[in-house]
């Protein structure tokens, strides 16, 4: 194996400046090995920190090559770069460059993380050099409450967690006071003589003095490479030391401890630990958080909300139209509505009412007979409609008894002369309510009045009208003296096809009859209409609740978008420290799945809450919440989430991580 670690041959760095380019580096060439303590000296401005963030694989030079451990890097792709930035370069920042929301064990534990080390293993190496850097005690603390050098003995332990094989410490010392400062290059020089490669960018001669090799840059060109004969620790290995932060052992160590050789589970383990920093980023910003999902809680309440409104006010209407017989079905003489010759046709019958009695999908049959008669009683005179009916046309018609008991089918067979008065003709005759009883005349007809009909809102006709029900039978042999009936109506059972029924029963009458004198009415289209009507009103407005489901994934993107921005620093330490691409991208694409739908877990809260409140100010309307809408309003979480936070989350991954790090 060759000595030679790093390699630089004719390397130069330029950056655009307005309509020209800026030189920064210049045909540098620069050979390390293993091993070497270096030193890179120059004043500030001459390239030097240049030069480390390309030989850390954070930077990429304008032209020439840049070779570690003989592999050309201009050959390699932003991943293949991370991963070598995470198993070959440990980075020891002047600025630290800490995440703020991790502890101390916290922050070591990165490298290792997208190394898809196991969470055991990666936690004892990480506070096995905790200890070994004297911060047993503040492993669990946060960057805030850490000092200066403190905060530095935690980046150092960062960049050994995966070994280190080479240390590149920028400024290591610029940020700390002299006591700070003489224990940091105490370790570095104790890392050294265990072997690791350690490259120093300094302006600080006394700095420089410990290195083996002091390199000087000027205006972006290398004008000494000096070797310092009275550097100490030349290649020296301490044995015993208490942590063995070797390359090599680090690397058979991870090697028994991750995933990378089960594809499935890498990938899985990397998910689960971007879940986990996703859940952390947004603890650590709550109010952030719960603006940007602001947004997709209202949208959704509003789908779900809206949703269950319609199904709530339909199943409300349907039911107080069950009560009075929506699936019923009329038989009526004549070829439909405005025939001339329907008078004329007196073929229907009492017979043919039992005969659809037998019919096994039938549930109630009645016949109907009517006339407008004067209504007599006392010195009270009115005109009301008379209804000769069976005794099932109240449960046909769905009418309740508010007083007294209705006729039955002795009354039919006896020809009583009983009656069932509506609320409106009590009201009429017998203001103090009190009408069971007594009789009244239609016509010259005197009838016994023996049950009064509760009001029915959803009754149909006029509601203002005056209704009296006797037995079809003392109608038409009373009044009419005539033995047929105007129409029958039937009620089919709710569980029946009223479409498939009507047919039934046309082809029943047709054969009793032997000709098609009658038509029906199927009066269930009533209800096809309610809910044909319901649901696109409830689509309509479902629609446009959705407008506002995308204007929160809109605030969604331009939050996600802003927080990259605010998290540029974030970014830059995770990819210095060896996250891919894919890796930020999957850490920000989870952020805005989980804040889409927390969002939408909050706003299917929201429009429960907004039911409770809705069903206790109205007491006929309850909402009525379905699962679809539901699971539809999580599906649009997601979708928002994954089609709004790709944007941002792809604006993070392909950051460059020298100028994230610039600008955090």
């Amino acid at each position: 194996m060759s000595d030679v670690l790093l390699e630089v041959s004719g390397l130069s760095r330029r950056f655009p400046a307005g309509d020209e380019e800026l030189t920064v580096l210049n045909n540098v060439n620069l050979t390390i090995r293993r091993g070497e303590m270096i030193a890179i000296m120059g004043a500030s401005g001459s390239g030097k920190s240049t030069l480390m963030n390309i030989l850390g694989c954070l930077d990429t030079p304008s032209e020439g090559a840049y070779l570690v451990n003989g592999q050309d890097t201009s050959a390699m792709n932003p991943d293949q770069l991370a991963e070598l930035r995470r198993d070959y370069f440990g980075f020891i920042f002047q600025r630290y460059h800490l995440l703020d929301d991790l502890t101390a064990i916290g922050n070591v534990e990165i490298p290792a993380l997208y190394s898809a080390e196991n969470k055991l293993s990666r936690q004892a190496r990480a506070e096995k050099l905790l200890n070994r850097l004297g911060l047993a005690d503040r492993m669990t603390h946060k960057p805030s409450q850490l000092s200066g050098g403190q905060q530095q003995r935690v980046s150092v332990a960062r960049a050994l967690i995966n070994g280190g094989t080479v240390i590149l410490a920028d400024e290591p010392t610029g940020a700390l006071d002299s006591h700070s400062g003489k224990e940091m290059m105490q370790l570095l020089q104790e890392l050294h003589q265990q072997g690791h490669t350690i490259v120093l960018v300094t302006h600080d001669p006394k700095i420089a003095a410990s290195a083996e090799r002091v390199i000087e840059i000027s205006d972006g060109e290398i004008v000494s490479d000096i070797t310092n004969d009275n550097a100490s620790n030349k290649h020296s290995v301490i044995a015993n030391s208490e942590i063995d932060t070797s390359s090599t052992s680090v690397a058979e160590q991870k090697k028994a401890n991750t995933f990378t050789s089960r594809p499935f589970s890498a990938q899985w383990f990397s998910f689960v630990e971007a879940f986990k920093m996703s859940l952390s980023a947004m603890s650590s910003h709550r109010l952030r958080t719960f603006l940007t999902m602001l947004g997709i809680i209202i949208g959704i309440a509003s789908v779900v909300s809206v949703v269950a409104i319609g199904n709530g006010s339909q199943a409300q209407v349907l039911s107080q139209m069950a009560s009075m017989g929506t699936n019923t079905i009329e038989i009526k003489p004549g070829s439909g509505l405005g025939d001339r010759r329907a008078g004329r046709i007196r073929t229907l019958t009492a017979s043919d009412v039992n005969a659809l009695t037998n019919l096994s999908f039938v549930d109630s049959v009645t016949p109907t007979v009517r006339a407008n008669v004067t209504v007599r009683y006392a010195s009270e005179v009115v005109t009301a409609e008379v209804l000769g009916v069976g005794p099932d046309h109240f449960r046909v018609q769905g009418l309740e008894l508010a007083q007294g008991q209705l006729f039955d089918e002795k009354s039919v067979v006896s020809l009583d002369q009983v009656a069932v008065i509506d609320n409106n003709t009590l009201n009429d005759l017998f203001p103090d309510g009190d009408a069971l009883g007594q009789v009244i005349f239609l016509g010259q007809l005197p009838v016994r009045i023996i049950g009064v009909t509760a009001a029915s809102k959803m009754a149909a006709g006029n509601s203002d009208s005056l209704n009296v029900w006797l037995p079809y039978s003392t109608v038409n042999s009373r009044i009419f003296s005539q033995n047929y009936v105007n129409d029958i109506t039937v009620r089919v059972s709710d569980d029946v096809s009223s479409v498939a029924a009507e047919q039934a029963i046309i082809n029943l009458i047709k054969m009793r009859h032997g000709v098609e004198d009658f038509f029906t009415v199927n009066t269930d289209t009533v209800r096809e209409n309610i809910e044909q009507t319901s649901s696109t009103m409830t689509l309509l407005i479902s629609a446009i609740a959705f407008i506002s489901l995308v204007v929160g994934g809109i605030g969604v993107m331009n939050i996600m978008l802003v927080s990259v921005t605010e998290r540029t620093r974030e970014i830059g330490i995770r990819m210095a420290v060896g996250a891919r691409q894919a890796d930020i991208m999957r850490q920000f694409l989870i952020e805005a799945v989980l804040v889409c739908l927390c969002g939408g877990a909050l706003g299917i809260g929201l429009a429960y809450v907004v039911g409770l409140i809705i069903s206790s100010m109205s007491s006929g309307l309850s909402l009525i919440y379905s699962t679809n809408s539901i699971i539809a309003a999580f599906m649009c979480s997601t979708l928002i989430g994954v089609l709004f936070g790709f944007l941002p989350a792809r604006n993070a991954a392909r950051l460059n991580p020298v100028d994230a790090l610039s600008k955090g």
